[in-house]
């Protein structure tokens, strides 16, 4: 009988423990912020639209080195992305033949000429990229067919001019040898901007929603400001990802063909519930509103 007390006190003992922990659990869970996709097709109504094209000027930009100013305006633009939507495109000749080309992070040219072309007048690296860029400077930094301009962007304290950081101090080292290109990086009030937008566009808090904005963002709105016309290569739509019959797979970066697939990246992050994430589709529904407003095409594929 003592046996069957001591049996039965260990297993309550241990359903208690057991559903004590599954409590607590449940009960930190219910702090996360559960992010839902946002809809444009309902819900963009709700929110006030911001003009682009004034909405911030070009001293959101600092040298990086001297006194120069960011003045770059283009009539028409290729916004290249990096996704492997691009390739057997053979829309090279195409993009070299726009006034201006735009680029992201270390997405290289060479090698991928037939399908990304060769030019680059900006190139937007995040702060995440930046050794990627200067491990590789006969691509990115050293080249004699064009003199682009590099804009960095990243949180202030690692990009930031007052920093001081080792990441700033390279990519001030870098301004000064590779003198031929321009440097700029975003300043901590237009970064706050960015995420000002963010909340505008989609009625989330990018903080308490736990999002991280993408390259493709800030590249996005770049391009407006400094672009009448835009035509973006290679960018899915929306809904791309969410289709029955499930699209192929394609690796997420053009360059990295055997790197994680696009649309599992995509519905990963867009879901993400614990830490941060980009929220890709999201940013898509936010483009795709705009392209209404600012003359923005989409090729490889068309929608």
């Amino acid at each position: 009988t003592s046996l069957k007390f001591h049996s039965r006190l260990l297993i309550f003992g241990t359903i208690f423990i057991l559903t004590t922990l599954l409590i607590l659990y449940s009960s930190n869970s219910g702090n996360d912020v559960i992010y839902t996709p946002f809809h444009v097709a309902t819900n963009h109504h709700a929110f006030k639209a911001t003009d682009l094209k004034k909405w911030a000027g070009k001293e959101g930009y600092v040298a990086v080195h001297g006194n120069k100013t960011m003045t770059l305006h283009c009539h028409d633009c290729a916004l290249v992305t990096s996704s492997s939507h691009v390739l057997g495109t053979q829309a090279g000749a195409e993009i070299d033949h726009t006034e201006c080309v735009i680029r992201m992070n270390d997405a290289p040219t060479q090698g991928y000429e037939a399908d990304v072309g060769n030019r680059t007048s900006v190139r937007v690296v995040a702060h995440s990229s930046v050794f990627r860029v200067v491990r590789r400077p006969n691509e990115f930094l050293n080249r004699t067919d064009s003199t682009p301009m590099i804009i960095f962007w990243g949180p202030p304290t690692k990009i930031g001019k007052d920093a001081k950081g080792t990441l700033y101090r390279l990519i001030q080292r870098v301004s000064m040898t590779y003198s031929n290109l321009s440097y700029f990086t975003i300043t901590p009030n237009k970064m706050r901007k960015f995420d000002s937008l963010f909340q505008r566009e989609t009625g989330r808090d990018r903080q308490k929603s736990q999002s991280w904005l993408s390259t493709g963002w800030f590249t996005m709105v770049i391009a407006i400001e400094m672009c009448d016309n835009i035509k973006v290569y290679g960018m899915v739509p929306p809904n791309h990802c969410g289709k029955k019959q499930g699209p192929k797979k394609m690796p997420y970066h053009y360059y990295k063909p055997r790197g994680p697939d696009e649309c599992v990246t995509y519905l990963q992050n867009e879901k993400g519930r614990r830490g941060n994430h980009h929220r890709f589709i999201t940013e898509k529904q936010v483009f795709a509103r705009w392209a209404k407003q600012y003359n923005i095409t989409f090729a490889h594929p068309t929608w």
